[in-house]
């Protein structure tokens, strides 16, 4: 784009463009745009960036509030969200709200182990706390697959409370997989290679006893959300089981297993919700915007690779509204590599002719803009250009190859949230009290 076409985009984008500048009022043009939305998808473009955190926390605050959202729905696994769900909605052994984050124990650990994460999660207690009878509370729920023995852990606790003689049928049947969760990916490796044999059959049976069994096992334990809780760490393995044997086929076979269940999984949340209050569901997700952003408007699409975003839309139409979040420069919490420890590191400017680039020279620091804006400046921005991608691993030596993609935007999100100078979050440290018992969040892809 010749830079004269260039700087007249980026002044028409900043008449257009509201500015954030930490008024309550901010975020009216954002809630209106939403409208009735029902599945408002926030992303962010790194896993260790404050702003992202802590203004995702400001959006679903007020969908929470003006908007009646009962669920926020995380890039998390199913049984370590489920320990902050049961603190926000008050249940459970009250001494467990001592530190509401100790589930995550897991590289990278201040993905969710972060000062803006604690304080949205005490806000949502508070929040459920104040209701009053028959208001249903707002859970916290994740999407992941990672989880793999804590979920196989999860339903034989559920088995071994309500029927024993399951409980054993389960463990003859997720014997298959061993005990050590260090071996799972050589499992996987072997299965795939047919060098040992496949669990398949046994994780699907265990999770079709479940469901076969599910309105005899509810009578035993009436707590509906525990019987939702098995079925989907169930559902957890066996996709879990299918994922590792995946990896072998190639980096897309993988993450479209991932990001499917990641959607199904919202699918099954908003399904037991409604059933459960009569009313139609409203979740809030929280994800990296490679997972967000609708894939067929990036280049992943050529290679045949789909995402959450992309599902949300052809499943929900207009009832999903997919937010996107960048920044310019600033700092990032990251790994030099996998599973090594995360530090703040210097976030190198965005790139000649990147989106972030363009947005940065809109002049305005902290903006909202609407993407589905009937406007020339809008339709211009849909021209392909590379967008940054940071995960938990970040090589600013390798930035355009590691970093970056091609994308078009307006396409991608139905609306984006700049910040043109962020910061590292702050972590919590992980409460470790022995080697890491799953495969780290995010693995094999960063994101």
């Amino acid at each position: 784009m010749p830079a004269s076409v260039s700087h007249a985009l980026q002044d028409a984008l900043a008449l257009i463009s509201a500015p954030i500048e930490g008024r309550p009022s901010d975020y009216d043009p954002l809630i209106e745009s939403i409208g009735e939305a029902r599945f408002v998808l926030l992303g962010e473009a790194s896993h260790g960036t404050r702003e992202f955190y802590s203004q995702r926390a400001a959006i679903t605050k007020r969908l929470i509030r003006e908007k009646g959202f009962t669920a926020v729905a995380v890039e998390a696994d199913w049984p370590d969200a489920f320990r902050v769900n049961r603190f926000v909605r008050g249940e459970g052994d009250p001494l467990s709200g001592a530190d509401p984050l100790e589930g995550f124990r897991r590289f990278p650990e201040w993905m969710w182990r972060n000062s803006e994460v604690l304080d949205f999660i005490l806000w949502l207690r508070q929040w459920n706390d104040s209701l009053g009878p028959g208001r249903p509370k707002t859970g916290f729920y994740g999407l992941d697959l990672y989880s793999l023995y804590a979920s196989m852990e999860a339903v034989l606790a559920y088995l071994d409370r309500i029927d024993p003689e399951a409980a054993a049928r389960a463990r003859e049947r997720y014997a298959c997989l061993g005990i050590d969760a260090n071996r799972i990916e050589a499992y996987g490796m072997n299965a795939a290679l047919g060098l040992s044999p496949s669990c398949e059959t046994e994780v699907i049976d265990q999770l079709l006893e479940l469901r076969r069994r599910g309105e005899a096992l509810a009578a035993s334990a009436p707590d509906g959300d525990e019987l939702f809780q098995a079925e989907q760490n169930a559902r957890l393995i066996v996709n879990a089981e299918q994922y590792y044997r995946t990896m072998l086929q190639g980096h897309v076979a993988s993450w479209n297993l991932r990001d499917k269940h990641m959607a199904d999984t919202l699918d099954a949340l908003a399904f037991h919700l409604e059933s459960r209050t009569g009313i139609p569901s409203k979740i809030a997700v929280w994800e990296h915007n490679s997972h967000l952003g609708d894939a067929r408007a990036t280049q992943f699409r050529r290679h045949g690779e789909l995402n959450v975003g992309q599902l949300a839309r052809e499943r929900y139409g207009s009832q999903a509204y997919l937010v996107g979040f960048t920044t310019f420069s600033g700092t990032v919490r990251a790994a030099a590599d996998w599973g090594e420890p995360g530090s703040e590191k210097r976030v190198r400017p965005g790139l000649p002719g990147s989106y972030e680039a363009l947005l940065h020279g809109t002049g305005m620091e902290k903006f909202f803009l609407d993407l589905r804006l009937e406007h020339t400046a809008i339709r211009d921005l849909g021209e392909p250009r590379l967008e940054r991608a940071i995960g938990v691993v970040y090589r600013p030596e390798n930035e355009r190859s590691n970093h970056y993609f091609e994308a078009r935007l307006p396409a991608q999100f139905d609306a984006v949230i700049h910040f043109d100078e962020t910061h590292a979050v702050d972590t919590l440290g992980p409460p470790r009290d022995g080697p890491d018992r799953e495969p780290p969040e995010t693995y094999p892809d960063a994101v």
